[in-house]
């Protein structure tokens, strides 16, 4: 069955500034090559509009080096839009900036007004909104979420993301309904217990942050255990080239925001 949560006709994806060798990063390896950088990005929207999507493209933030990981800005839903409030003080401008976007594709477009929220700390399955504290998310931002999508009917479960992980979804990724890949040191938290997981091959951790469009799963290319692992599953996988988002700590899911418009 088709799900709101893997199934979208449009996403939103914004050009990496040349400021990103600037971008925040939890490790030091090495700047990232913006040429390099921008022939994977190329490559990840190409992908996205294979799968039938109509993609928005917006201009690079030269004044926010981490504006292509739009994914943080914002929460879209059904019903409408959630504009974050994110932990990190130099990206609290990229939210606001993503406003205007919104409005053309949602009649409703609320604002987290207390406490700090990150979009890749927000898991959404057909059930609920999985949430993970962590260094840029915490439970005001959390008990925020819950106010603004309680008259959606939505259930906000707030969980803990494990020590020295960026976001909650730098280890997980939803892959259909009822299927979630994992990292085990976030699955042994307890949070998918009612959930079916699929594991990442021991040493492939950073292989988590998939990201299931329209039947396709988008993963980051280089970990081939996980990949022929969920080939194996039935799943159909793209990999694509991630090196130099991953040096400032980017994956899958931070590269766009995915919807289905209700205007």
């Amino acid at each position: 069955m088709d799900s709101f949560t893997t199934h979208f006709s449009h996403a939103i994806t914004r050009r990496p500034a040349r400021s990103i060798v600037d971008g925040l990063r939890a490790d030091d390896g090495g700047n990232p090559d913006f040429d390099l950088f921008l022939q994977h990005h190329e490559i990840y929207v190409a992908e996205l509009k294979k799968t039938g999507a109509k993609v928005t493209e917006l201009s690079a933030l030269e004044e926010f080096a981490d504006c292509v990981f739009v994914e943080d800005t914002a929460l879209c839903l059904k019903e409408g839009a959630i504009i974050m409030r994110p932990g990190a003080p130099s990206r609290a401008g990229e939210a606001a900036a993503m406003r205007p976007t919104l409005e053309k594709y949602f009649k409703d477009v609320r604002d987290i007004e207390i406490g700090h929220i990150e979009g890749g700390d927000i898991l959404v399955t057909a059930r609920e909104i999985l949430v993970g504290r962590s260094e840029r998310t915490d439970s005001e931002g959390v008990a925020s979420l819950r106010k603004c999508v309680a008259d959606w009917g939505y259930t906000v479960r707030e969980l803990q993301t494990p020590p020295d992980v960026l976001h909650f979804k730098t280890d997980c990724g939803l892959l259909d309904e009822n299927t979630i890949l994992s990292t085990r040191r976030l699955a042994d938290t307890g949070c998918f217990e009612d959930y079916r997981v699929l594991y990442t091959a021991e040493g492939e951790e950073a292989s988590a942050n998939a990201v299931c469009f329209n039947g396709v799963v988008l993963m980051p290319a280089g970990f081939s255990k996980t990949a022929e692992m969920l080939k194996a599953e039935g799943y159909q996988v793209v990999e694509i080239p991630n090196t130099e988002a991953a040096k400032v700590d980017g994956g899958m899911s931070c590269l766009s925001l995915r919807l289905t418009p209700n205007i």
